[in-house]
């Protein structure tokens, strides 16, 4: 494998809408994930992620549009919440054995969804997200979304990689390097036979299957500290 040639085919594969395959690396989850650029995504890639994935359909924001719609983590939600409802304090994740701190946020759906879990539903939540961090126009987030819904949002760390390596920063960051709009969906790949992640060697004659571009998180992270 030439890493440079894949990274290259990789940036791509996300300004032309298709899906990416991220492995994030043995001593972390040990998982991969389909990723996508969110201001691509159609029914048809959520039908493709529920049926060759099977993992959670999540949508990676960046830091900077976070900060702009003023998103907060799910557990500084809680944290705040514990005054009223002090059970939620015993449910702190201060025992993730890959990681010190979860990306996790809220959910949403859009406003003009019906049930929110569709392809449609689902794809048009996504997209319309982009595309308004896009536009710049962060103060219609509540007038365009609601919740709780069925797109789980998670926010990226700041400067991404460089202050945690997970899928969310990852996607993000060759999302960055590729020229897209920095909000991407992730999406764990699962094996139903044996019940755990799908391995490399499976998702490696996948992607060869589907002419997919197979990256390794490690070496995506190296390039986006060369150039960042």
């Amino acid at each position: 494998m030439n890493q440079e040639t894949d990274l290259e085919k990789g940036f791509e594969a996300l300004r032309q809408g298709k899906f990416i395959l991220v492995y994030d690396n043995d001593d972390r989850e040990g998982e991969i994930d389909m990723i996508i650029a969110s201001e691509f995504v159609t029914p048809k890639s959520i039908a493709t992620m529920r049926n060759d994935a099977g993992g959670l359909i999540c949508n990676c924001i960046s830091s900077k549009f976070c900060d702009e719609i003023n998103l907060p983590f799910m557990v500084d939600i809680m944290a705040a919440a514990t005054e009223k409802y002090p059970n939620l304090a015993e449910l702190a994740p201060n025992d993730i054995p890959y990681d010190e701190r979860s990306s996790f946020s809220i959910w949403v759906n859009h406003r003009k969804s019906f049930t929110g879990v569709t392809d449609h539903d689902r794809a048009m939540t996504i997209s319309e997200m982009a595309k308004m961090f896009k536009d710049g126009k962060f103060d219609e987030f509540g007038k365009t979304f609601r919740s709780p819904g069925h797109v789980c949002l998670l926010r990226g760390a700041v400067d991404t990689v460089k202050n945690r390596r997970g899928h969310t920063e990852i996607g993000l960051a060759m999302c960055e390097m590729a020229g897209v709009t920095p909000v991407c969906v992730v999406c764990e790949m699962m094996d139903g036979e044996t019940g755990q992640a799908t391995s490399f060697d499976d998702a490696k004659k996948y992607a060869e299957e589907n002419d997919l571009v197979l990256l390794r998180g490690n070496d995506i992270i190296k390039k986006y500290l060369e150039e960042y």
